[in-house]
């Protein structure tokens, strides 16, 4: 089977890359494209599996955004002819289903926030298949075209299965400068560059920061998602913040955190899967993933930065890991 594999950010890079590489194990032929936004690149690269970039960043606007989709459309239909795929697959893009049906490609889409409205009309309504969290009513999704066969549910969390398997990093602190008896706090910027959050970037991280540094004994690195959001950082000029300059193993920090501050999505549920206290800055609507894990005390809302106290962690939950190749054969049938 030869499958195409869509990549157009950073988180889709270690989401599925556990699925790529068990395809490639289990015989298939795996092409992967991409788009350069945040550290989806440097990730790739880190990977070392081959790759072709296609296409560019659009911007925060919608205008912006529609050119820059229309743009690698035709990238993708250029690429992809000739090839013979006999399925894709990717995780949020947009690009990838309009590409496929063009083609008459067999495709799976994965999310895990239903209220990218925009995106799900598009994506929801060409692709061949639907694959989510159970966790998503199916009545969210109704609207997006997601109903009957091509709705697919599966338990737990998208992380719970690429963490699987995830190795250890014992020399990341010390590469990151960050003593290993400190109160390690990692801090995710907003994904200001989303569509459902229109270039809004977290009113809560200045004092968030402050908040952690008074401890002592607290170092946080911070995982900014632009060198925008990374300058504004550094300006702070706050003791015992750390900015990255590149991409890191995310999933190999936070299991070494003491706790999770993220305004995104998927550093959270990576920390609510290894059992980290992980608070949300999240602005946007609430998706129904997070809402369970609140339910279950898995992850706090964050409203104001003196309820995080930075202490040491005692592990004692137990980590919850799924096999990939469950996932696997939910998002290719076949392989």
């Amino acid at each position: 089977m030869r499958v195409w594999v869509d990549l157009t950010n950073t988180a889709h890079v270690v989401v599925l890359r556990p699925l790529v590489e068990l395809l490639e194990q289990r015989g298939h032929e795996v092409e992967l494209t991409a788009r350069p936004l945040s550290h989806t690149v440097e990730l790739l690269d880190d990977w070392g599996h081959a790759y072709t970039l296609l296409g560019r960043y659009g911007g925060v606007g919608r205008a912006g955004k529609g050119r820059a989709a229309a743009d690698r459309v035709v990238r993708m239909l250029r690429f992809a002819r000739g090839r013979r795929f006999d399925a894709a697959l990717a995780h949020g893009s947009t690009d990838l289903p309009v590409a496929c049906r063009a083609l008459a490609v067999p495709n799976t889409t994965m999310f895990d926030y239903e209220f990218a409205l925009v995106q799900h009309s598009v994506n929801c309504r060409l692709a061949t298949r639907v694959l989510v969290p159970e966790a998503i009513p199916r009545e969210r999704l109704t609207r997006f075209g997601a109903r009957g066969r091509k709705l697919v549910r599966y338990p737990g969390l998208k992380e719970e299965y690429y963490l699987h398997a995830h190795p250890p990093d014992p020399g990341l602190l010390d590469t990151l400068g960050v003593p290993r008896d400190a109160i390690l706090c990692v801090v995710r910027t907003a994904p200001s560059y989303a569509l459902y959050l229109g270039g809004a970037e977290s009113t809560l991280l200045p004092r968030l920061l402050a908040r952690l540094v008074a401890e002592p004994r607290a170092h946080v690195v911070v995982l900014a998602r632009t060198p925008g959001q990374a300058d504004d950082v550094r300006a702070l000029g706050l003791q015992r913040v750390v900015v990255p300059p590149r991409a890191v193993d995310g999933g190999a920090l936070v299991a070494q955190a003491d706790l999770v501050v993220s305004a995104g999505g998927t550093m959270n549920r990576e920390a609510a899967a290894l059992g980290v206290p992980v608070w949300s800055m999240f602005e946007g609507r609430l998706g129904a993933v997070d809402e369970r894990l609140m339910r279950e005390g898995r992850l706090r809302l964050l409203r104001d930065p003196a309820e995080v106290v930075p202490v040491r962690r005692h592990p004692t939950a137990v980590p919850v890991r799924r096999d990939p190749l469950d996932l696997l054969r939910l998002a290719v049938p076949g392989s």
